[in-house]
């Protein structure tokens, strides 16, 4: 259903006077215009957009999508997560038609999400576009105002250091109208803050990692951190002999080995990292092609009349080879 004109601005009346409360930056941080000419592409783009919020309004209105009607933030989450790593597949997959369509049904999400948002008066869609525009302003004054960077590095240092004034601003702001926790906090400019802890274990090291190495706390060059990959493995080994042995761990042991094998792990992330390489991409891959190489192993066994779990190890271990070799 297209928006009423009424609508629209009621929809302005209520952002200008403030009444509306938001919680995307783009209400307590100052705003940022930059004139970027707008090609005929852009407002094709614009039109389709438009289009789209205007069909998931209907969808999620009373005369609309009983399914739709019923969605919440909650109940929108594994969507969201889903259509993300379908995005990441359809990339990989070199398709540029499937990555284009995986990329709309993403931006439906977010979509979907502004539109629940905006019927419960937390914010609009109009709001999410400009706290971004802005923020990305804000951002590159390398770009948009007179902050130099000759390189790479000094863009990501600049774009730390900016957040950290930020989320600094934020709790100022929150201390202000009295919503600041009693439980004790980090540092408000810490360089780690803002990183959420829903992640994925191999995505938040890595980010924690990265955002520690954009203020020069890292490893001096890679042999020094293969020295630490080292390190790690042989104090895992110390807890490995107990475990072995006894055939089950204690209480104590088991807490150890998971701090062990956690650091281990933590290190690889690293070690990914130092080689330029995404280490959430580069397990994906290598989780495909095991299951590739192992659901060949099952099928070759099946043809052969014995199922893969009743072989004996020496013969898995010889078509894991041959799979090997095929892959």
């Amino acid at each position: 259903m297209p928006r009423s004109k009424s609508k629209k601005t009621s929809r302005e009346s209520r952002s200008k006077s403030g009444k509306r409360t938001s919680k995307s930056k783009v209400l307590t941080m100052p705003s940022h215009r930059v004139e970027i000419p707008v090609s005929e592409r852009d407002h094709l783009a614009g039109e389709w957009f438009t289009k789209l919020v205007a069909l998931q309004e209907r969808l999620y209105s009373p005369g609309g999508c009983p399914w739709d009607r019923e969605q919440t933030h909650e109940s929108l989450r594994k969507y969201l997560i889903e259509e993300t790593y379908e995005t990441l597949d359809a990339m990989e997959s070199g398709d540029p038609r499937k990555f284009a369509e995986e990329l709309g049904d993403l931006l439906l999400q977010v979509v979907f999400h502004a539109i629940v948002a905006e019927q419960n008066g937390s914010f609009t869609i109009s709001d999410v576009i400009e706290s971004i525009h802005s923020k990305m302003v804000r951002r590159h004054p390398h770009v948009f105002g007179n902050v130099e960077a000759s390189d790479s590095a000094a863009v990501l240092k600049n774009w730390e250091q900016i957040k950290a004034q930020e989320r600094a601003a934020e709790k100022s702001l929150a201390a202000a109208s009295g919503k600041v926790s009693s439980a004790p906090e980090p540092l408000a400019d810490s360089i780690l803050g803002g990183i959420p802890r829903s992640l994925p274990a191999v995505l938040e090291a890595y980010q924690l990692a990265r955002r520690a190495s954009r203020v020069g706390f890292d490893w001096l060059n890679l042999q020094e951190l293969l020295e630490k990959l080292d390190e790690e493995i042989l104090e895992l080994r110390e807890t490995a002999p107990s475990l072995t042995a006894e055939g089950a761990a204690s209480a104590k042991a088991s807490s150890r080995t998971e701090e062990e094998a956690g650091d281990l792990l933590f290190t690889a992330v690293n070690v990914a990292r130092f080689l330029g390489v995404d280490p959430e991409v580069a397990l994906k891959k290598s989780n495909k092609k095991f299951k590739q190489r192992f659901q060949w192993m099952e099928t070759a066994s099946e043809s052969k009349g014995s199922r893969f779990s009743d072989l004996p190890r020496a013969r898995m271990e010889a078509l894991w080879d041959a799979a090997k070799s095929k892959s």
